[in-house]
């Protein structure tokens, strides 16, 4: 069966170390391998998956070009490969920028609230995703963490009531150690999606089934959030969901490339 790994994170083998120390220590875990391309290669085909869907988050708006460069850079050079921008919201030339990322072959847009410092619902950020959405690209967003309100799912249910030709890819199960908000504040929509990541390790099998039951099998991706997590791990909790033959086909890579469309 096809698998597609829809959340990963690659840094440039310089810095792949420090950043992926960084990002775990700032969730108090450990990181299974740097996040260098060739470490998520390797690891990824070690439990059979075949794509990736590669993002990082510019942290200052200085890293927007920078973090452009690199991931054209990467899909130039890897066919199994999509990527994302990191528009910093205080980047001052977005709409630019998006059109830039968009000829240079990305894919849509990583938004990281907790590391970018910014309230998903602050509408100083709404011509950005006017911008976005306009272009037909969905967001990757973080989304969750108890100890933070910038990513929480009722301020994303806020953004999507009011920008209606939004498409977000709620990560986490639509909020990170905020799941049962995430259940009941989120609303079912042709433009929201949602991928596991970083929740299986937490979560019981019935919330799961309570999310598809609630918004669609066909709405999820299976991902894992390397380098926090390895894949060969994370299949072996999805597969306790129970799902069906045609479900997991769904969920590993029909509806990654129904979004996205198939790699050509």
């Amino acid at each position: 069966m096809k698998i597609i790994d829809a959340h990963t994170h690659i840094f440039p083998d310089k810095i792949a170390e420090k950043v992926s120390k960084s990002i775990g220590g700032f969730y108090d875990m450990r990181y299974c391998a740097p996040a260098s391309v060739t470490n998520l290669l390797a690891d990824g085909k070690a439990a059979g998956i075949s794509h990736f869907l590669v993002c990082s988050a510019a942290v200052t708006p200085e890293q927007t070009e920078t973090i452009t460069d690199f991931m054209a850079q990467v899909i130039r050079s890897h066919d199994c490969m999509t990527a994302l921008a990191s528009i910093h919201p205080d980047y001052p030339n977005f709409e630019e920028e998006l059109d830039r990322a968009i000829c240079l072959g990305l894919r849509g847009v990583k938004l990281h609230p907790d590391f970018q410092k910014f309230d998903i619902d602050d509408e100083k950020r709404f011509p950005l995703y006017r911008a976005i959405a306009k272009r037909g690209l969905p967001i990757l967003m973080h989304m969750g963490d108890d100890r933070y309100e910038a990513s929480s799912p009722a301020k994303l249910a806020a953004v999507m009531r009011k920008i209606p030709d939004l498409t977000v890819i709620a990560a986490h199960f639509g909020g990170y150690r905020r799941w049962k908000e995430a259940h009941d504040v989120l609303e079912p929509s042709d433009r929201l999606w949602f991928d596991t990541s970083s929740s299986t390790m937490f979560i019981s099998r019935d919330y799961a089934l309570s999310m598809f039951d609630k918004f669609g099998i066909d709405r999820f991706f299976f991902g894992t959030d390397f380098p926090i997590w390895n894949a060969t791990g994370e299949l072996e909790r999805v597969k306790a969901f129970g799902l069906s033959e045609k479900e997991y086909e769904m969920y590993f890579a029909g509806n990654f490339e129904r979004l996205f469309g198939p790699k050509q």
